[in-house]
């Protein structure tokens, strides 16, 4: 049996005395304290087993360094896995199978008390719902109003900031898309989610190698996410307990779709994560690239196209794109966003393209930027607002509502707020909307990070500000 439960998670059962534990799953630590703790324990595990709906092998290790390998299942039981020497460590007490006898026959009580408590009621009532597990309280981060007087401020709003909240060095904070949260990583190794007032709605700790939080979708809900070397971990919010993921080595997640997609190393194919699991990407075209997820869905391309939607237990779908009026053909495909590909389009000069924006549901050109020289455009950003309203690809501006692309020369976009595009032309800082004239902007003016409620969240020396609106 033993060989056949996968490695991961790793999963490390410690016991400190009578009454102290400490349960490592994929390098998260969960201390127990019970009367019981090798019972604790081994709950605790299995609620894990139940979530990824398989067995977990675990290391049972006693206060004296002995240890035991085990197979925990999600319904509890437990298997001892026979080794060639037996027991490792000092002395001879077999403490782990005991636990394992006692465990399956608190199975076969638990089992049974259930039945009379909830099972044989149930005609008597409706069912009560049970609520997913709640963090605990935490410490909360000091968050206070300020000043913000170290750079000029954006356009429309003051250097009064309704709150303030210190963040670790060197990370940038993630708004929420409707505008109602704020989250960020602390100096003290947490993860702490504000509401647009500066409230602490929830926190959790994270490991040290911790990367900037994300909001996204996982089996279709926002969620928060927050990936590190082997795990992603991702909360669904209102204080419940994060779902864990553990990584295949060397994996890097990225958040270029709706969704996570997990890159694997070596060329070894890319996964998405649904139902808490992780799934591989299927019927990968040879020479093609798996540019990001949406859902248990992955949008993949070859250099020339085309692009086609994979997805577990389904053929792959291709999605064909409308060719611009006077092309010959696709040039090459260039990137993708949500709802979005970016295509470079043949022209009857060789060194010419036409750059467009194309539909990743139908294939359709929604946006088609003036003719470019290939040489510059290769070096053009795609910038998208969350909202899919506006977008700048290099010096090409575009309104998706129906106005006509513009471009503005010598343009790098950098980031958006709603519909303003900030971004440089040579060492200057500009603001422009499509359609609009381009303001341009005092240097080092704050660019904001997101809109929360009606503050600007701008961060300048590892503290963020939520700026307030400008009066009159």
């Amino acid at each position: 049996m033993a060989e056949k439960v996968p490695s991961w998670p790793k999963v490390t059962i410690r016991l400190y005395d009578d009454h102290n534990a400490e349960v490592k799953i994929a390098g998260r630590s969960h201390p127990v304290n019970h009367h019981d703790p090798r019972q604790a324990a081994i709950q605790l595990v299995s609620e894990r087993a139940a979530q990824l709906g398989r067995a977990v092998k675990a290391s049972a290790v006693e206060a004296d360094g002995a240890s035991w390998p085990l197979i925990i299942h999600p319904d509890g039981r437990v298997e001892a896995i026979e080794t060639d020497t037996g027991r490792r460590g000092k002395g001879n007490k077999p403490i782990w199978p005991i636990v394992v006898a006692f465990v399956l026959a608190g199975v076969l009580i638990a089992g049974t008390t259930l039945y009379l408590t909830v099972f044989s009621k149930l005609g008597n009532g409706k069912p009560q719902a049970t609520e997913s597990p709640k963090l605990p309280p935490l410490p909360e981060p000091s968050v206070a109003p300020d000043q913000f007087s170290a750079r000029p401020v954006p356009r429309g709003y003051s250097t009064n900031a309704g709150w303030t909240v210190d963040i670790a060095e060197n990370t940038t904070p993630a708004v929420k898309p409707d505008g109602t949260e704020v989250a960020v990583l602390t100096p003290d190794q947490k993860i702490a989610v504000f509401d647009s007032n500066g409230k602490v709605l929830w926190q959790d700790k994270v490991p040290k190698d911790a990367e900037n939080p994300v909001y996204t979708k996982i089996d279709s809900k926002t969620v928060l996410a927050v990936a590190t070397s082997d795990t992603l971990y991702y909360w669904a919010g209102d204080g419940a307990e994060a779902t864990e993921v553990e990584l295949p080595n060397s994996a890097d997640v990225q958040f270029f779709g709706t969704s996570p997609l997990v890159v694997l190393s070596n060329d070894a194919g890319s996964m998405v994560v649904s139902g808490g699991q992780l799934k591989a990407v299927p019927g990968q075209k040879r020479e093609s690239t798996v540019l990001l997820a949406e859902g248990d869905r992955a949008l993949m391309a070859r250099y020339k196209g085309p692009l086609y939607w994979s997805r577990p237990d389904k053929d792959l779908q291709e999605v064909k794109l409308q060719t611009p009026k006077g092309s010959p053909g696709i040039d090459h495909v260039v990137a993708a966003s949500p709802g979005r590909a970016l295509v470079l389009w043949q022209t009857a000069a060789p060194d010419t393209v036409i750059p467009v924006v194309h539909s990743t549901v139908n294939g359709a050109a929604i946006a088609i930027c003036p003719m470019a020289k290939e040489g510059d455009v290769e070096g053009w950003q795609w910038v998208p607002d969350q909202a899919n309203k506006v977008a700048a690809w290099g010096e090409c501006l575009i309104d998706f509502t129906g106005q006509p692309t513009a471009l503005f020369e010598d343009f790098r976009p950098l980031s958006i707020t709603g519909t303003t595009i900030y971004g440089t032309t040579g060492s200057d800082l500009y603001s422009v909307t499509p359609g609009h004239k381009a303001i341009k902007l005092a240097p080092n003016t704050a660019r904001p990070w997101g809109i929360a409620g009606t503050h600007a969240i701008v961060v300048n020396d590892n503290v963020l500000y939520a700026l307030d609106k400008a009066t009159g």
